[in-house]
């Protein structure tokens, strides 16, 4: 999975769920680690409203998860805007060679298909 430091709330929270399911490497830069919730404020007179986040994850291991920390990438890549403008994406290219690699040390297990059903 790409991960990205300006990534906001569902980029703290996606990853965080691709890590504890386990499903792969996290290739790129931390987010900001802001996994926060707003709830129902009301509204002012004018229309307008005012949030302040005041839900935040607390995790399986009895403590904040995320919050001020973000989600750890696997490996560690650099955003490179000239590379970007050269047609290259270095995040996008090491991803694939991590994912490749897991791929390569643990293959994907073979599912034999059942057969049709016949129905008379």
């Amino acid at each position: 999975m790409i991960i990205n430091k300006t990534a906001g709330l569902r980029g703290d929270s996606v990853p965080w769920y691709f890590r504890k399911a386990a499903l792969g490497p996290r290739v790129g830069k931390r987010p900001w680690g802001a996994l926060v919730g707003i709830l129902g404020y009301p509204q002012f007179v004018d229309g307008g409203r005012v949030t302040a986040p005041h839900v935040g994850l607390y995790g399986l291991t009895f403590e904040w998860e995320v919050e001020n920390r973000g989600i750890v990438p696997n490996v560690k890549v650099e955003l490179d805007p000239q590379a970007w403008r050269q047609g290259r994406d270095p995040q996008f290219d090491d991803t694939v060679e991590a994912v490749l690699d897991q791929l390569e040390k643990s293959p994907l297990p073979a599912y034999k298909r059942p057969a049709y059903p016949k129905y008379n």
